[in-house]
């Protein structure tokens, strides 16, 4: 059905003083189709970067060297996949299956973090993605909390509040590794090495060449840009990183007490790119992971949906025999 344009008009207007007020959009409100279509993009790869996630740390649950720290990892594991189905439930109001979404990813067609299509070669990656990763990912999503899609910032509650105790689990084990031996101490510094750039880079390209950032700003999806995050974070990370002894690979990081921020160099960009487009170390493996996963599942949510209908047909009969009773 076609609306007339003095309708859009209103219902735009409507939009415009929800966002003004800063209040939020409900799935039941009328939205631009843009809006729509720029939260699925941005809901969806924030649900595929958790689900994808689960495969770096994943790796080392067996390998873990205590009970501890094994149930630690796979609590975490765990969080990190009801994360990922927060999301896709947000993103189903919006009109878009989990599924179809699921499929686009697996075809290539959508995106995730690129920070996990770096391997994960030792067993302090565990607490460097934990400290440095998940430490970025709530940078990252505290603010989305407060986004103008209520279904999302409600979901990014819960998310924040297990990402920050994932970024304290991380911070803690690197601690007692730098408490133990010479071996662990290098094995701490050399990780933090390989991830430092690739969680600078976990913010997004420069603002001047972001060509989303400026749309989400004024739709209220987004309420920093990568650059006021990439800022935020490290002066965030630099006093834990003297707090734990280790150092950052950046020989232009330093305080500037005029700017009352630290400087710090360039990530390289090419490198970002190169990964995004799908040319990173493990991109083919973790795609090819999940595609694995999604296949050999199939059966499970063919016998889930069969007990759902079964279910409901139950109900219904229960339902008509205690009416005509």
């Amino acid at each position: 059905m076609t609306v007339p344009d003095s309708d859009v008009q209103e219902l735009e207007r409507r939009f415009d003083a929800v966002l003004a007020r800063h209040d939020r959009i409900e799935p039941r409100d009328w939205m631009p189709e843009e809006y729509r279509a720029t939260l699925v993009r941005q809901i969806a790869q924030h649900a595929h970067s958790e689900i994808i996630g689960m495969q770096p740390e994943g790796s080392w649950i067996t390998r873990a060297p205590s009970l501890r720290r094994k149930a630690t990892l796979l609590a975490k594991v765990q969080d990190e996949a009801g994360h990922g189905l927060y999301l896709y439930s947000a993103a189903e109001t919006l009109g878009v299956s989990r599924a179809d979404l699921t499929e686009k990813l697996i075809a290539g067609q959508q995106k995730y973090s690129s920070i996990f299509n770096y391997p994960t070669l030792t067993y302090a990656d565990v607490g460097t993605i934990g400290w440095l990763v998940d430490g970025a990912a709530i940078c990252n999503q505290v603010p989305l909390c407060r986004t103008s899609y209520g279904p999302y910032g409600r979901a990014m509650i819960r998310v924040c509040k297990e990402e920050s105790f994932h970024q304290r689990q991380g911070f803690e084990l690197l601690m007692t590794m730098m408490q133990g031996t010479d071996e662990q101490r290098a094995m701490v510094q050399e990780s933090v090495d390989r991830f430092w750039w690739p969680a600078l880079m976990m913010f997004g390209p420069p603002d001047d060449d972001s060509p989303n950032t400026a749309r989400s700003m004024a739709w209220g999806i987004k309420r920093d840009t990568n650059d006021e995050l990439r800022q935020k974070f490290v002066d965030m990370s630099v006093p834990q990183a003297e707090r734990l002894g280790v150092t950052f690979p950046d020989p232009d990081l330093r305080w500037n007490e005029e700017r009352g921020h630290h400087d710090f160099g360039e990530p390289d960009w090419d490198e970002f790119r190169q990964v995004v487009r799908g040319e990173g170390p493990c991109n083919a493996q973790r795609l090819a992971h999940r595609r694995a996963a999604w296949e050999d599942g199939a059966w499970v949510r063919e016998a889930a949906t069969a007990a759902a209908r079964t279910a409901r047909g139950v109900h219904q009969v229960a339902h008509e025999g205690g009416a005509e009773s």
